[in-house]
């Protein structure tokens, strides 16, 4: 599955077949979250929740590319990820696109 962020696909003539999406609502490790408050004492990248965001991006990418599988789509165009906290503790991921079908 071709997944791009530009609103085409170079040298294809497309079909739009709709919206996917793919969400994931992932929570903080208790035992990474007090390591990433002593972290915020001496500064630099916390990289326990860097690690659990990127998890929560490929998670969001594979609910998404099956969406646009479901769809039979050759590819997901104009990609886009958003985030936001749903409550104390966890965040929410979601990516999104156009599934597209190759004529």
């Amino acid at each position: 599955m071709l997944l791009v962020n530009i609103n085409y696909v170079p040298g294809k003539e497309i079909e739009a077949l709709g919206l996917v999406k793919g969400t994931v609502v992932q929570s903080k490790n208790f035992g990474k979250d007090f390591m990433a408050g002593m972290k915020t004492l001496v500064g630099g990248e916390i990289t326990g929740y860097t690690e659990m965001l990127n998890e929560a991006r490929q998670i969001a990418v594979k609910r998404m590319v099956d969406e646009a599988e479901a769809l039979n789509a050759d590819a997901v165009i104009n990609i886009r990820y958003g985030s936001s906290s749903v409550m104390q503790g966890a965040a929410e991921v979601i990516a999104y696109g156009t599934a597209v079908k190759y004529r």
